[in-house]
Protein backbone atom coordinates (compact mmCIF):
# COMPACT_ATOMS: atom_id res chain seq x y z
CA UNK A 1 0.00 0.00 0.00
CA UNK A 2 2.48 2.09 0.79
CA UNK A 3 4.47 2.26 -2.42
CA UNK A 4 1.14 3.56 -4.24
CA UNK A 5 2.04 6.93 -2.02
CA UNK A 6 2.52 9.67 -4.34
CA UNK A 7 4.90 11.17 -2.39
CA UNK A 8 7.34 8.07 -2.34
CA UNK A 9 7.83 8.95 -6.11
CA UNK A 10 11.19 10.21 -6.21
CA UNK A 11 10.12 12.50 -9.20
CA UNK A 12 7.46 13.99 -6.49
CA UNK A 13 10.04 16.79 -4.82
CA UNK A 14 11.18 17.74 -7.84
CA UNK A 15 8.17 17.96 -10.32
CA UNK A 16 6.99 21.41 -10.87
CA UNK A 17 3.73 19.88 -11.88
CA UNK A 18 0.15 21.69 -11.63
CA UNK A 19 -1.71 23.00 -8.27
CA UNK A 20 -4.53 20.17 -8.94
CA UNK A 21 -1.72 17.66 -9.54
CA UNK A 22 -0.61 18.77 -5.91
CA UNK A 23 -3.84 18.27 -4.63
CA UNK A 24 -4.30 15.02 -6.38
CA UNK A 25 -1.15 13.83 -4.84
CA UNK A 26 -1.97 14.91 -1.67
CA UNK A 27 -5.43 13.27 -1.05
CA UNK A 28 -3.59 10.29 -2.34
CA UNK A 29 -1.13 10.40 0.14
CA UNK A 30 -3.54 11.09 3.01
CA UNK A 31 -5.82 8.45 2.06
CA UNK A 32 -2.83 6.08 1.64
CA UNK A 33 -1.92 7.20 5.00
CA UNK A 34 -4.79 7.04 7.14
CA UNK A 35 -5.81 3.26 5.72
CA UNK A 36 -2.33 2.05 7.25
CA UNK A 37 -3.16 3.76 10.40
CA UNK A 38 -6.61 1.95 10.16
CA UNK A 39 -4.90 -1.42 9.21
CA UNK A 40 -2.43 -0.53 12.09
CA UNK A 41 -4.66 -0.49 14.78
CA UNK A 42 -6.65 -3.35 13.47
CA UNK A 43 -3.43 -5.90 13.73
CA UNK A 44 -3.05 -4.14 17.38
CA UNK A 45 -6.40 -5.25 18.19
CA UNK A 46 -5.63 -8.72 16.64
CA UNK A 47 -2.84 -9.19 18.80
CA UNK A 48 -4.83 -8.28 22.16
CA UNK A 49 -7.28 -10.59 21.17
CA UNK A 50 -4.67 -13.10 20.48
CA UNK A 51 -2.83 -12.33 23.75
CA UNK A 52 -6.67 -12.80 25.53
CA UNK A 53 -7.01 -15.92 23.50
CA UNK A 54 -4.03 -17.83 25.52
CA UNK A 55 -5.31 -16.06 29.01
CA UNK A 56 -9.02 -17.63 28.72
CA UNK A 57 -10.45 -14.21 28.58
CA UNK A 58 -11.50 -14.03 24.52
CA UNK A 59 -14.76 -12.88 24.26
CA UNK A 60 -15.46 -11.39 27.42
CA UNK A 61 -16.50 -7.59 26.70
CA UNK A 62 -13.68 -5.39 28.51
CA UNK A 63 -16.34 -3.06 29.79
CA UNK A 64 -19.38 -5.01 31.52
CA UNK A 65 -17.17 -8.11 31.33
CA UNK A 66 -20.22 -10.02 29.89
CA UNK A 67 -19.60 -12.56 27.27
CA UNK A 68 -19.08 -11.13 23.83
CA UNK A 69 -22.22 -13.10 21.40
CA UNK A 70 -20.53 -15.30 18.93
CA UNK A 71 -21.73 -13.98 15.95
CA UNK A 72 -20.50 -10.74 17.17
CA UNK A 73 -16.88 -12.55 17.59
CA UNK A 74 -17.80 -14.18 14.28
CA UNK A 75 -17.99 -10.57 11.91
CA UNK A 76 -15.22 -8.51 14.58
CA UNK A 77 -12.73 -11.30 15.88
CA UNK A 78 -11.13 -8.62 17.38
CA UNK A 79 -14.38 -7.36 19.07
CA UNK A 80 -12.92 -5.88 22.84
CA UNK A 81 -17.28 -4.75 23.54
CA UNK A 82 -20.20 -6.36 23.60
CA UNK A 83 -22.75 -4.21 21.11
CA UNK A 84 -24.14 -2.58 24.13
CA UNK A 85 -21.21 -0.95 25.50
CA UNK A 86 -19.95 -0.39 21.90
CA UNK A 87 -22.82 1.99 21.25
CA UNK A 88 -22.20 3.61 24.83
CA UNK A 89 -18.26 4.59 24.26
CA UNK A 90 -18.90 5.92 21.04
CA UNK A 91 -21.55 8.25 22.14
Amino acid sequence: MKKDDPFLDPDHASDNAAVDTDVREQVGHDTIEAEVKDLERRVEEIDVALRKISKNQYGICERCKKYIPQARLKLIAEAAYDIDCEKKLRR
